[in-house]
């Protein structure tokens, strides 16, 4: 079974910086596209990132582009998020996906 599991999230101030894992099993880790969803109280979910094994890909949602980084290390079978100057609009529950794999999100919230 695929197993996801995102962890890293906690309160950050704005302007501040995270990073968030995603630990994958159950499938094999050389040939995968690993998406990074956010959903905010009220809001509908939104995908922000996605990195492809297959080419090298990496997509960015308009408004977390120059700001996040996806990444990922086939050794430790993890894709990474790297937040930096976080907004208070970036504040939701994230969640990583395989496929029509979801794991457990994990919560950021930017306030001051």
């Amino acid at each position: 079974d695929v197993q996801l599991q995102a962890c890293g999230g906690g309160l950050v101030q704005p302007g501040g910086s995270l990073r968030l894992s995603c630990a994958a099993s159950g499938f094999t880790f050389d040939d995968y596209t690993i998406g990074w969803f956010r959903q905010a109280p009220g809001k509908e979910r939104e995908g922000i990132s996605c990195i492809s094994s297959s080419d090298g890909s990496r997509y960015y949602e308009d408004s977390v582009r120059g700001r996040f980084t996806i990444s990922s290390d086939s050794a430790k079978n993890t894709v990474y998020l790297q937040m930096n100057s976080l907004k208070p609009e970036d504040t939701g529950m994230y969640y990583c996906t395989h496929g029509t794999s979801r794991g457990q999100g994990t919560q950021v919230t930017v306030s001051s």
